[in-house]
């Protein structure tokens, strides 16, 4: 009987195709009013001087949590991210990196006031898009697609991405990961308007707002100032999901 030892004294990892794992990083915040995603210039081939998210291999001893957080430090410039960072999915449909079979697990990142970004060794550029100048939406055969080519299948990340946000800002109290403490619930408002990208009556979505146990908190601290501020509340989910329907 082969033991477990035997088994894997035999083992050929060369027998298999190699191929590799990387993470891509859709990383928005909300700039001047509008909902942005740091992207950034390819300094080199493929896809020289075309756009990317920010990302990169995934090392040998470290995990895709790891590499993400590491990656993220590395792009936003700070050690301690302090906001929302999550898993959003795995691509790897054959071809899409034409280097050699790459496996990418792409996360989704949201925070306020993230700064300037410097472009690292690899990269000749970066900036803040506005997501609405990417074209998200055209879809069909033909479109004329507006703003920066995306490398890689970095259009489709963006769009997988963008819809989490927005969903996860209609069920969750996320939308307060996008405002820095203590915020007034005008600053609240119009980051679901710059995310959805729509109108929202304002008086109906405070309604709604403080009529949902555990969204936010009044700050105590900041006495009768008008407009009032408020901090995040204690629950994680929403438990009146309609803020954005009247």
């Amino acid at each position: 009987m082969t033991t477990e030892s035997d088994f894997l004294t035999a083992y050929v990892a060369g027998d298999f195709p190699p191929f590799a794992v990387t993470v891509d990083l859709a990383i928005f915040s909300i700039r001047d009013g509008a909902l942005t995603v740091l992207l950034v210039e390819r300094a080199g081939h493929p896809y020289q001087r075309d756009w990317a998210l920010p990302g990169g291999f995934v090392r040998a001893d470290e995990s895709v949590d790891a590499a993400a957080a590491r990656e993220l430090a590395e792009e936003t410039g700070l050690a301690d991210f302090g906001g929302h960072l999550e898993q959003l999915q795995t691509f790897g449909a054959p071809g899409r990196d034409p280097r050699m079979r790459v496996v990418s697990v792409a996360y989704v990142a949201f925070a306020p006031d993230l700064p300037t970004p410097v472009p690292g060794t690899d990269a000749a550029d970066a900036r803040w898009w506005a997501v609405d100048a990417l074209g998200l939406d055209a879809r069909a055969p033909g479109a004329v697609v507006p703003g920066p080519r995306l490398a890689f299948d970095h259009r489709e990340i963006l769009r997988v991405a963008l819809e989490r946000v927005r969903s996860k800002l209609e069920y969750s109290t996320l939308a307060t990961a996008f405002v820095t403490e203590p915020f007034t619930l005008g600053e609240l408002h119009a980051v679901y308007q710059a995310v959805w990208g729509a109108e929202i009556d304002l008086g109906n979505f405070r309604r709604k707002v403080l009529a949902s146990p555990g969204f936010v908190a009044r700050d105590e601290g900041a006495g009768k100032v008008r407009p009032a501020r408020y901090r995040r509340g204690q629950c994680s989910t929403v438990l009146n999901p309609s803020i954005l329907r009247p």
